[in-house]
């Protein structure tokens, strides 16, 4: 049996319905205080009677609304429940079930000067309650400990409620940034790539056709796949709306390098590439960092480095995952501190403990991407 799958479909059936789980918790209090009416009482007592057990409904009934009006709940309960002990002789409860209900709403949902209302009202109704029944220290004692106790439990659950909305926006901008990066990534490097072919296919039409067809298919090409990627990434930000929605598809993964490498050959630029070390499968989502740290460096290259020759090379070694990305172009401008594509490798290597360095190639011509990302061992992945 799930019990935290069932714990978390009562708590999205809960927060569903609000009503419902009130109306809920006011039946089982109502059955609760039904108890000393249905047990035999003690010789010499009064018996229990209808009237009596009508106002017990009534000190019940308010914790319909508790989430509305938590404080003029309590002033509800705490009203009805003394005309119970000044107008009848009822059978007493083990514990006020209701007031210690509303005082734990109260904590929980209230702003703090109807908290502290609460304090001030209680250090007033606690002891009158007391001296009216028993008028025992033990009793006050009692009484004051447990309506303690509900008030500082509602004031736990209310940080435990901040903390999980703060996380959950913690991770909404977490995601948000994440997707950020998708967009850029796809967007920057369709868009360079069909910069470069769009000022390509003027001169190659005067001087070579065949190359200008070639240039025209690359930037059609090119812009299909940006946009099959963008509506793959816009149907999964739409998929937690529309149930029954097309099933996620993978992001792109080391299978889709040869095509990435292609279309940047389309562009004119001479592509090398290269694997070393013991090539073997990797996580989809470490996949999925290696595609888009090779593609924003691809496309750094296409856009500012002015190059010939651009090599990608993959170095698999025990534990770790090398990625090279060096081209012969103009190398990096005086005063360029990287823009949101080079902050977007260090932010993905990070996240998968990894590191990022960019800078001058060997020799200091050039431009060269230097990744490293832990990955699987050949000995863990053959287990």
């Amino acid at each position: 049996m799930d019990v935290r799958g069932w714990g978390r479909r009562c708590r999205a059936l809960g927060a569903a319905n609000p009503l419902a789980v009130d109306i809920g918790l006011a039946l089982l209090v109502q059955a609760a205080m039904t108890m000393p009416f249905v047990v035999e009482r003690p010789p010499g007592a009064e018996p229990a009677t209808w009237p009596a057990y009508g106002l017990t409904t009534l000190t019940v009934i308010p914790l319909v609304w508790r989430r509305r009006a938590p404080l003029a709940v309590l002033l509800a309960i705490l009203a009805a429940s003394g005309v119970y002990q000044l107008a009848v002789d009822g059978p007493g409860q083990p514990l006020p079930y209701p007031g210690l209900v509303s005082v734990y709403t109260v904590a929980v949902l209230s702003p703090p000067w109807k908290r502290l209302a609460t304090g001030g009202l209680l250090l007033v109704a606690v002891p009158v309650s007391v001296w009216l029944n028993t008028r025992s220290a033990r009793e006050l004692t009692f009484s004051l400990f447990v309506f303690a106790a509900a008030y500082v439990l509602g004031r736990l659950t209310d940080a435990r409620q901040r903390a999980n909305r703060v996380e959950a926006e913690r991770a909404a901008a977490r995601e948000r940034a994440r997707i950020a990066r998708e967009m850029h990534d796809i967007l920057s490097h369709a868009v360079s790539l069909m910069i470069v072919q769009a000022e390509a296919g003027p001169v190659a039409v005067r001087t070579a056709p065949e190359r200008a067809e070639a240039a025209f298919d690359a930037i059609s090409e090119t812009g299909r796949d940006a946009m099959a990627q963008l509506r793959r990434m816009l149907g999964l930000l739409r998929e937690g709306d529309e149930p029954g929605g097309a099933p996620r598809e993978p992001q792109p993964g080391l299978a889709g390098l040869p095509e990435l490498l292609d279309r940047v050959r389309a562009s004119g630029l001479e592509v090398g590439y290269a694997a070393t070390g013991t090539v073997r499968p990797l996580p989809e989502a470490v996949g999925a960092t290696v595609f888009r740290i090779v593609q924003e460096a691809l496309t750094n290259t296409v856009r500012h480095a002015a190059a010939r020759t651009v090599s990608v090379h993959l170095a698999y070694g025990e534990g770790e995952m090398e990625i090279r990305v060096t081209d012969d172009g103009r190398g990096p401008r005086p005063g360029s501190g990287g823009g949101h594509g080079l902050v977007g490798l260090r932010e993905r290597a990070a996240a998968h403990g990894g590191t990022a360095v960019a800078g001058a190639g060997p020799g200091g011509r050039g431009f060269r991407v230097l990744v490293r990302i832990p990955v699987p061992s050949t000995a863990e992945v053959a287990r």
